[in-house]
């Protein structure tokens, strides 16, 4: 059937997913997007969602009946500050490709990553409108200085918290431009919530390496990335967490860090305590779906290390959170977090406090469960303009 000349085009928006945890944060929406009658999804793929050393997330990306309009191979090997800038270099090449294949309406970016700035510089230089998600939130290291340089080269800002959108618009950004639609991660987190008993054998469904652990009496969640300002301590620093967690006794799971400078070190640090310690309450994991990866966090006694997981949907779920070192320096956060130094006595002591205070409220600071049609109407309704009145 052709379409009528008066018939208004649906937009097309093309969404960015680069990293495993970038997935979770995006999914809800790019759902909303896709079921939306006036939008559609341009899903592109890249970075290390494509890898499987960092989980292969393209798995459960397609699992989840997404089907992606190109994928782009973008990650040089090395995990140090040096490959980190060639490869946001080599992503806006490849995404400038992409998007003259695809000639967007607009382009939607996640968060604070290297890839988020490769994809936003490459839209922006091309005409394309840039939506930010997750802008205005403050954090440590290089991710800020990012995740602001994002928010001065996009058009819309979909932001999680009031306080970001505030922190936007003394950017100077036009208020009107500013939308508050919560975390698309909580939605995920909102439905774990309505039935959230483990129902699975995490072992058996996601093999890993390291001993099956009885769960049914506690076990702690660990996810420890590395801190690009401090990439070159990563080895010494996760080696504290390994420790402090080992002496706690309890089950540990522990998620493989996402690919950063330094993350190599981390890996190694690992690796080594792996070979050496031979520790009989570990067990390592590379990636799982967002509800079963959250329906294990609802049960953990503590989730430990510096992944905002632990901030987000930690806090809407009320999961005990030992987060430690600056990853997460200044980021919002409700009463589930105890924030300690790199030091194993610190993160034990932290672990023991919460299993003295018990689980702690829900918190929706983050949102309420409807980000992802929040995101998708804005995308819909919003006048979408590259050209910006910035106001000082």
């Amino acid at each position: 059937m052709v379409a009528s000349p008066w018939t208004t085009p649906r937009r097309r928006i093309c969404v960015l997913v680069t990293a495993r945890p970038s997935y979770s944060r995006i999914r809800s929406a790019l759902q909303a997007i896709r079921d939306h009658p006036d939008l559609e999804l341009q899903l592109v793929v890249g970075a290390s969602a494509l890898l499987e050393r960092y989980g292969n997330a393209i798995q459960a990306i397609e699992h989840d009946g997404f089907e992606p309009a190109a994928r782009v191979f973008m990650v040089l090997e090395g995990e140090n500050l040096v490959t980190s800038a060639k490869s946001t270099g080599l992503g806006l090449v490849e995404l400038a490709t992409v998007f003259d294949n695809l000639k967007p309406d607009a382009v939607v970016t996640v968060a604070d990553r290297y890839e988020t700035l490769a994809t936003a510089v490459a839209a922006s230089y091309m005409n394309i409108p840039v939506v930010h998600v997750q802008g205005g939130e403050v954090t440590g290291s290089i991710d800020e200085k990012v995740r602001h340089a994002v928010t001065k080269l996009s058009n819309l800002h979909l932001v999680s918290t009031a306080l970001s959108r505030e922190r936007v618009i003394r950017l100077g950004e036009e208020p009107d431009t500013v939308v508050l639609t919560g975390c698309p991660s909580i939605d995920i987190a909102a439905q774990v919530q309505l039935r959230p008993s483990l129902d699975f054998d995490p072992f058996e469904k996601y093999g890993g390496v390291g001993p099956r652990g009885d769960l049914s009496r506690g076990y702690l969640v660990v996810m420890q990335h590395s801190v690009t300002t401090e990439w070159n301590e990563a080895r010494q620093q996760v080696g504290e967490t390994l420790y402090a967690v080992k002496d706690l006794g309890l089950p540990v799971l522990w998620f493989w860090p996402n690919v950063d400078a330094g993350s190599d070190g981390t890996s190694k640090g690992i690796r080594m305590f792996r070979e050496q310690e031979k520790p009989e309450n570990f067990h390592f994991f590379r990636n799982m779906s967002p509800e079963d990866f959250l329906r294990l966090l609802c049960g953990a006694t503590a989730i430990v290390g510096n992944s905002s997981v632990a901030i987000r949907e930690g806090s809407f779920l009320g999961v005990p959170a030992v987060n430690i070192g600056t990853r997460q320096f200044g980021r919002e956060r409700g009463h589930n977090v105890i924030d300690v130094d790199h030091d194993r006595r610190a993160i034990v002591g932290a672990v023991q406090e919460h299993m003295r205070r018990g689980k702690p409220a829900a918190d929706v600071l983050y949102g309420d469960g409807r980000a992802g049609e929040r995101i998708a109407d804005a995308l819909a309704q919003r006048e979408l303009r590259v050209e910006k009145r910035l106001t000082y």
